[in-house]
């Protein structure tokens, strides 16, 4: 694996580089060598942030972990992904995925584990009211949500707005 490390507001220190290159090690066990992993190490205030990023054909695995301390951060990511890796195994190397290239043919032949399946176990409809993107985030706070669905009163278009970390907001819109 090619672990690619970059910092913002930090210092990458040869420890801090050290301590993401011997986690994120542990993960070459699935990977091909020529897989590339973006790291970027990042500090705002008291948070200490790391995001992984693992583009692979057809998919991309990613972690963005923060705590108060980097080691943490870097510990949380490292297991977050190998979670995910364990629990999608099988969706991620489908045919349909075309994302078998990026690893290793022991990690694809491993007996498979529990299979979890994606269940959907709730099923809503209502009708869909124009308005504008700050009316569906006060909607969407009302109602509880992380996000909230409405057709933009400026576009006409459908839309997506959601809840970010820090109560912030964002808005998904089609292209």
């Amino acid at each position: 694996m090619r672990i690619t490390i970059t910092g913002r507001n930090i210092e990458l220190t040869p420890g801090l580089k050290n301590a993401v290159e011997d986690k994120l090690g542990k993960l070459e066990k699935y990977f091909k060598p020529d897989t590339d992993v973006n790291v970027t190490l990042s500090v705002e205030k008291e948070r200490q942030k790391i995001e992984v990023t693992i583009p692979t054909k057809g998919h991309t695995i990613r972690s963005e972990q923060v705590s108060n301390d980097m080691y943490v951060s870097i510990d949380l990511a490292e297991e977050a992904i190998e979670r995910q890796l364990l629990k999608y195994r099988t969706k991620i190397i489908s045919k349909k995925m075309n994302a078998a290239a990026n690893f290793k043919a022991e990690y694809l032949e491993e007996p498979e584990e529990e299979d979890e399946e994606i269940k959907i176990v709730r099923s809503k409809r209502y009708d869909l009211k124009p308005m504008y993107p700050e009316d569906a985030c006060i909607q969407m706070e009302l109602l509880g949500h992380d996000f909230f669905v409405f057709v933009n009163a400026e576009t006409d278009e459908v839309n997506v707005v959601y809840k970010r970390k820090g109560n912030t907001y964002g808005i998904i819109e089609p292209e």
